[in-house]
């Protein structure tokens, strides 16, 4: 698995966040906020925060008898993690991502999927976006807190390509929950080796996330 790969995969929620909505609300931009985690929990747990990356969606609908471009614009901020992993050394083999996508409504209406999409849906669409990931399984649910919000923290284990040799990794998923403005999802990817360190790395990462950060 190439860096950051596994975290590109989970771009791809970012469309379906606005696929099917978009056209509805036909209202000209909207833009999330990029979340990230306390530094000095990013300390403490070792993993460093490594890109903002921007995910734009520009599509153009008939809306009235009128031609209207819409963009919604998303953000994942991504943080690794190096991982011994034996023969292949010292590999930023962990990562942790916050995808924030804009809250979309109309009329009350909230029209953003991302904000009701399970745990297997999510993993779904970052299994589809990103080949190197394969079968993953569902090994448990919780209940977890996010920004004060109790919301659906899953684990799933499955294999990653780690320089061509396959490695069991766990993979924790949160539902959404929302920001001021936005839905907010998480991503933990880890190997399976290290798990009782980083599965308590992931807890401490998720309880110091800030809604905005530079």
């Amino acid at each position: 698995m190439k860096r950051r790969e596994l975290l590109a995969g989970a771009g791809g929620l970012a469309a379906v966040g606005t696929a099917g909505c978009l056209g509805v609300v036909g209202l000209d931009e909207h833009e999330a906020t990029p979340a990230g985690v306390e530094a000095s929990v990013r300390d403490e747990t070792g993993y460093e925060q490594v890109d903002i990356e921007e995910a734009v969606v520009e599509r153009t609908f008939e809306i009235a008898g009128t031609s209207q471009e819409v963009r919604v614009t998303n953000y994942l901020t991504e943080h690794e993690k190096a991982i011994d992993l034996g023969p292949l050394g010292s590999v930023r083999a962990a990562a942790f991502a916050l995808l924030t996508s804009p809250q979309i409504s109309i009329a009350g209406q909230g029209l953003n999927p991302i904000a009701d999409m399970s745990s297997e849906e999510l993993i779904g669409q970052i299994e589809a976006d990103f080949d190197a990931i394969n079968d993953p399984e569902h090994v448990a649910d919780e209940t977890v807190s996010l920004l004060d919000q109790e919301t659906t923290g899953s684990l799933f284990e499955a294999e990653a390509e780690f320089e061509g040799m396959t490695v069991d990794v766990n993979i924790h998923i949160t539902e959404s929950v929302r920001t001021a403005d936005d839905h907010l999802v998480t991503i933990g990817v880890y190997p399976v080796p290290v798990q009782e360190v980083e599965e308590d790395n992931i807890a401490a990462l998720r309880s110091g996330i800030v809604e905005r950060i530079e």
